[in-house]
């Protein structure tokens, strides 16, 4: 896709690459690798709206940790599960600063060491260990039912905590018997600075974005906590369900949303480049495009193509013409757009302000026509009259 842009010296027309996301905004919610999940974004021509629902607190001084540890080491256990590979290279490093490290990892080469998947092998093996066992799914499902299909009965079983509990994990294994011991290296926590969340939430509810992705489920609850805190619940949960496009890594990371009937997009690899290839796909495929006056128009979210042209539109201009998309071709009359204005009050010359604007923006005057004393219309061809007559 490219756009068409002046020269800077005399006139001549250049073209300008843009990505499958450009015109549209994508809210990120994560904390961790938040970086790296907005210059994927960017890179394909999104716009980012970054809110970190939550802060990783890690656990280097904590009683808890120190306690799980010196356990561990006094009472071997027969199987260790590690979860996350930030969590295993907590462990290891703050059990070095404790004086610890090396007892550890002595005790860690005598057992069953199950890894989640392939991240944590990684950490597992800069650790000078190896893994017994990682299923292919990274699914901590799957690492339960292999447990449960060998017998837990009488087994000491460490788990390996990734910021909040896993209580159908432990439970189903303490229901067969094993004693389970919880090591929590890290804590999830509502961020210090609620500012960026409170923006991503009034733009969801305002639809001032298009998507918002969730790459773990503390992420996603604790955006739900902030906008039931804030009244806004209802809001964001109607707008997910209709308007943005919440987007989860994966299934267990989408789980809070679908408990609130949030249904959700996942890739089928749990890794942020396919999470960015799904929106590739699917937020383009959500936008309408029309035939008007000669031309294909698609509108996003912040923008238009028309004829395969990024053309930014302001607010105002998006508002008044996502109001006369809804009935392409049909006359709008000027109170109707007036409403459509966010803050515009009554002053109908607000509506003639704007729709100049947007013709500008939109780079083809023709697009929307006048209807003297009535109202504006989108100059749908008259091929396509038919189709979206009662639209």
């Amino acid at each position: 896709m490219y756009e068409e842009q002046q020269g800077p010296d005399n006139g001549t027309r250049t073209r300008a690459e843009h990505g499958p996301l450009a015109g549209f905004t994508v809210g990120v919610t994560a904390a961790r690798r938040a970086d790296e999940l907005g210059a994927l974004l960017q890179r394909r021509g999104a716009a980012v709206l970054h809110a970190p629902a939550l802060r990783i607190v890690p656990l280097s001084d904590d009683s808890e940790l120190l306690s799980a540890t010196k356990d561990l080491l006094g009472r071997v256990p027969d199987v260790v599960v590690a979860t996350t590979a930030i969590g295993f290279r907590g462990w290891v490093e703050a059990a070095d600063g404790w004086g610890l490290g090396e007892s550890l990892l002595e005790r860690l080469r005598g057992v069953e060491l199950l890894a989640r998947g392939p991240k944590v092998k990684g950490a597992i093996r800069a650790a000078g260990l190896t893994e017994e066992w990682s299923p292919s799914s990274e699914s901590m499902a799957e690492v339960l039912d292999r447990l449960l299909e060998e017998g837990v009965e009488g087994r000491r079983i460490a788990v390996q905590l990734h910021g909040e509990p896993l209580p159908g994990f432990v439970e189903s294994l303490r229901a067969a018997g094993a004693e389970v011991v919880g090591v929590p290296v890290y804590r999830w926590m509502p961020p210090e600075d609620l500012s960026p969340v409170d923006r991503l939430l009034d733009a969801a509810v305002s639809r001032g974005v298009d998507a918002v992705t969730f790459t773990s489920a503390p992420a996603a609850q604790s955006l739900l906590n902030r906008a039931e805190e804030r009244g806004l619940l209802p809001e964001l949960l109607t707008a997910l369900q209709h308007d943005v496009l919440p987007a989860c890594v994966g299934p267990v990371t989408a789980l809070p949303l679908q408990a609130h009937g949030v249904e959700t997009v996942q890739p089928e690899r749990f890794r942020l480049g396919p999470l960015v290839q799904l929106l590739c796909q699917e937020l383009p495929a959500r936008s309408r495009a029309l035939p008007v006056a000669g031309h294909r128009v698609e509108i996003r979210g912040h923008a238009v193509l028309v004829d395969g042209a990024l053309r930014p539109v302001p607010p105002a201009g998006m508002s008044l013409l996502r109001a006369l998309s809804r009935r392409p071709g049909w006359v709008v009359a000027r109170a109707d757009l007036l409403r459509a204005l966010p803050g515009a009050g009554r002053d109908e010359h607000a509506v003639e302000t704007a729709m100049a604007r947007l013709r500008t923006a939109l780079g083809a005057p023709k697009l929307i026509q006048t209807v003297v004393k009535r109202g504006y219309r989108l100059a749908l061809d008259p091929a396509a009259d038919a189709k979206y007559a009662d639209a």
